[in-house]
C-alpha cells in the first residue's frame, strides 16, 4: 500500500515518472553528446582544411618537404626539416630543463612545504602561466640573451669535444635560449598536474613506507613517485605539447634562421615561428602560403602523435598499478624472509 509520501497528484507513484519529466535528462544527454561530437568535428575540419591548403606543396615537393634542408622563399623552395629540427630541439631542451624543476616543486609543495605556506607558494608557481608569452620573449631578448652570452661562450669552449653541444661561437638568439624560455613556460602546467596526482597518493602507502623505517626521501621514492608516475608522464607530455606550439616567445629568441644550426648556441627556426613570421607576406603568394599550411599540418600531426604517446604511457601505468594492487611500496626480503 502506497503511503502519502510516495504519491503525487492524481494518485500516481513518485517512482513512476512521466515521459515528459524525463525530457530534461534526455536533452542534457543529447546536448553534451553533441558538444563532444562538435569538438571532434572541429578537429577533423582543421585536419581536412590543412590537407587541402597544403596539397600543392606536398604534390610538388613530396616527403622532401619534411626531410629536405632548404627553405628559400625567394626561389620558392620549401623544405621544412630545419623548422622541424628547431621545434623538436627546443622542446627537448624545455623538457630536460623544465620537467625536473616542476616535479621538484610539486614534491616540495605536497610533501615538505609547511601547510600555511603551501597555498601562497602554489599560487606563485601557477602565476607563471598567467604571464603572456610575449613578455617571456621580451625578457629573453633584453635579459637572458645578454646575461647568458658569457656563460654560453664558456660552455661552448669548455665542452668543445662534445658534438653539437660544444664548439662554435654562440650568437645572441639561439636554440638554447628558446628552450630555456619554453622550460620556464611549461613549469606551471607540469607542476600543477604533478601536484594533483601526488595529492591522490593514499596516505596508507606513505605510512607503510615510514613504518618500515624508510626516510622521507625513501618514502617519496618508494610510495609517491611510482604511484604518481602515469600522471607525471601525462603532465610532461602536455608540457611538451605547449612547447611544440609556442610561437611569439620563440620568434623573439630563436634567431629565425632558415638553416640548421651547427651547434646548440646557434640561431634556428621552428614550425610555429615561421608561420607567424611569414604568413602576412605570403598572403598573395599561393606557393608560399601552401608551404606555411604544410608546416602547420606537420605541427598538427606532431602534436597528435605526442598526445597519443602520452595516452599510451598513462594507460600502461594504470594497468601496471592495477596489476600490483595499486601499491607503490616494495619490501625487500632477506634469506630468512624478514623485511630488510
Amino acid at each position: 500500500m502506497e503511503s502519502s509520501a510516495t504519491t503525487v497528484s492524481g494518485g500516481r507513484s513518485a517512482l513512476r515518472r512521466s515521459p515528459a519529466s524525463r525530457l530534461p535528462d534526455q536533452l542534457l544527454r543529447w546536448g553534451l553528446t553533441g558538444l563532444a561530437g562538435l569538438i571532434l568535428l572541429i578537429l577533423l575540419y582543421f585536419f581536412i582544411r590543412l590537407i587541402g591548403e597544403s596539397g600543392s606543396t606536398f604534390s610538388k615537393f613530396g616527403l622532401s618537404f619534411v626531410f629536405g634542408n632548404d627553405w628559400d622563399t625567394g626561389h620558392e623552395i620549401f623544405h621544412g626539416f630545419p623548422l622541424l629540427f628547431g621545434t623538436l630541439l627546443t622542446s627537448v631542451i624545455a623538457l630536460i630543463l623544465g620537467v625536473p624543476v616542476a616535479i621538484a616543486a610539486a614534491l616540495y609543495l605536497t610533501e615538505l612545504c609547511p601547510r600555511r605556506l603551501r597555498g601562497p607558494f602554489s599560487l606563485f608557481v601557477d602565476l607563471l602561466a598567467a604571464v603572456p608569452s610575449v613578455v617571456y620573449g621580451l625578457w629573453g631578448v633584453f635579459v637572458l640573451i645578454p646575461k647568458l652570452l658569457g656563460a654560453e661562450k664558456w660552455f661552448a669552449s669548455t665542452f668543445s669535444f662534445i658534438p653539437f653541444v660544444g664548439g662554435g661561437t654562440p650568437t645572441g638568439p639561439n636554440y638554447f635560449i628558446a628552450g630555456l624560455i619554453l622550460a620556464i613556460m611549461i613549469v606551471p602546467i607540469v607542476s600543477a598536474i604533478a601536484r594533483e596526482v601526488m595529492a591522490t597518493v593514499p596516505p596508507e602507502h606513505k605510512e607503510a613506507a615510514l613504518a618500515l623505517g624508510a626516510t622521507r626521501w625513501e618514502m617519496i621514492r618508494m610510495a609517491v613517485l611510482p604511484y604518481a608516475r602515469p600522471g607525471i608522464t601525462g603532465g610532461a607530455m602536455l608540457g611538451l605539447g605547449r612547447a611544440l606550439g609556442e610561437t611569439i616567445a620563440v620568434v623573439l629568441v630563436i634567431g629565425n634562421s632558415d638553416s640548421i644550426g651547427s651547434h646548440l648556441f646557434n640561431q634556428g627556426y621552428s614550425l610555429a615561428a615561421v608561420i607567424a613570421n611569414e604568413f602576412g607576406e605570403a598572403a598573395n603568394d599561393t606557393t608560399h602560403r601552401s608551404a606555411l599550411f604544410a608546416a602547420g599540418l606537420v605541427l598538427f600531426v606532431l602534436t597528435l602523435l605526442v598526445n597519443m604517446v602520452a595516452r599510451r604511457f598513462i594507460s600502461r601505468g594504470q594497468r601496471g598499478r592495477r596489476g600490483t594492487g595499486g601499491t607503490g611500496v616494495t619490501v625487500a626480503t632477506g634469506p630468512a624472509g624478514g623485511a630488510q
